[in-house]
Formats: structure tokens, C-alpha cells, sequence
């Protein structure tokens, strides 16, 4: 399992998921699987918007320590880890 962390640009978006301005944390076995991930739990089938970054194997203790870290499930597990409400 692979930990991934997405940002992205909101700039031409309406309405984007609750929590998601920070980041998403996803574990997946592939790029493709944490992609398929966030489309159907995070973004519900809807256009994703530009991904800024996307960054493999985080080391989440480089993560936000005032919202981030304390708000998230564990990342060992398949599914989305930050925000809380995906899972």
C-alpha cells in the first residue's frame, strides 16, 4: 500500500468537498487505484479539480500539526485518511 497526498487548485472551482482545502491523504496500491478512490468518495463522480501536487509515500509526520495530523484516520489502511468523512 502506497500513502498518497493530493493538493489541489481551486481557483476555477465551485464548491469543493468539506475538508479538502488543506489536502487529501489516500492509501492505494497505485496512483490509478487512489485516483479511482477520490473520485468516488471524495469528489462523488464529479469533475476532480487541477491536482497541484501529488506526492508518493508522505511521510505524514510532515503533515499540518494543527489540522491535519489531528484529524485524520490511520494511513496504513486502504481508503482516504484526511479528511475525516470519506472513509
Amino acid at each position: 500500500m502506497i500513502r498518497y497526498w493530493f493538493t489541489f487548485d481551486f481557483e476555477n472551482y465551485n464548491n469543493p468537498p468539506s475538508g479538502v482545502l488543506y489536502g487529501c491523504g489516500i492509501t492505494a496500491i497505485s496512483k490509478d487505484d487512489a485516483m479511482s478512490i477520490l473520485r468516488e468518495k471524495v469528489f462523488l463522480n464529479k469533475i476532480i479539480p487541477y491536482i497541484s501536487k501529488v506526492i508518493e509515500n508522505i511521510d505524514v509526520s510532515t503533515l499540518d500539526a494543527n489540522h491535519v495530523l489531528p484529524n485524520m484516520t490511520h494511513p496504513l489502511k486502504r481508503g482516504v485518511w484526511f479528511p475525516l468523512g470519506y472513509q
